[in-house]
């Protein structure tokens, strides 16, 4: 067999494989949509047409905020260092330097809230930015 029929082999395999990941993952996505529609479709013990129903669209939008604003919420407060407080912490360095009168320079500014066991929220750049995430 000639090596360029060889190579191209392989690749429709894993194109054909990637295409059926992508088939079945977007058969589970209608699937769990259909299945939080149906869970939100008003029955036959729901409060009369008048009333304030939430449409299928609206209660997929509320799931899914939900869920992001735990989610999210959970990564924010993380401790990000697990080694913080620990004798092998590689983080709990710090090195400084002071030049004639200047005032003195030191790196521990940089990594004081890694040290100390602080979340993604607790970062001097990074820390302000999460406040527009929910959670």
């Amino acid at each position: 067999m000639a090596r360029h029929a060889a190579s191209n082999s392989p690749s429709r395999a894993r194109r054909t494989l990637l295409r059926a990941g992508l088939t079945v993952t977007a058969a589970g996505a209608v699937i769990g949509a259909g299945g939080a529609a149906a869970s939100a479709a008003p029955s036959a013990a729901a409060p009369a047409a008048g009333s304030d129903t939430a449409t299928p669209a609206q209660a997929v939008a509320n799931a899914l905020g939900g869920s992001t604003a735990s989610g999210l919420g959970t990564v924010k407060h993380l401790q990000l260092n697990p080694l913080a407080g620990t004798g092998v912490d590689p983080l709990d360095n710090s090195l400084g330097t002071q030049v004639a009168d200047f005032k003195p320079v030191s790196t521990a500014a940089a990594t004081a809230p890694l040290t100390s066991g602080g979340s993604l929220d607790d970062l001097p750049l990074v820390g302000p930015a999460t406040s527009v995430l929910p959670g």
